[in-house]
């Protein structure tokens, strides 16, 4: 048996206000907790004191991020 309450001139059944009252609890916290991330946003970013070390930098972190890909002979996958 459901217990119907009169909200705003209708009426409104139990399950149907706990339902709504979950989903805007849940539907709150992935909200405050950020949402969906981008999928931009590799790391730190980098403050280098001139585009030379800036491009250095990122070279060197893409030479280690194809070297970390790489297996490792006599290890199999």
């Amino acid at each position: 048996m459901v217990v119907m309450y009169e909200i705003a001139g209708r009426k409104v059944g139990s399950h149907v206000l706990a339902m709504a009252t979950l989903g805007t609890v849940f539907v709150g916290s992935w909200a405050a907790m950020g949402g969906k991330k981008s999928s931009t946003a590799k790391g730190p970013q980098i403050q280098a004191s001139s585009k030379d070390e800036e491009k250095f930098i990122k070279e060197f972190m893409k030479n280690a991020e194809k070297e970390d890909k790489k297996p490792t002979p006599g290890h199999a996958q």
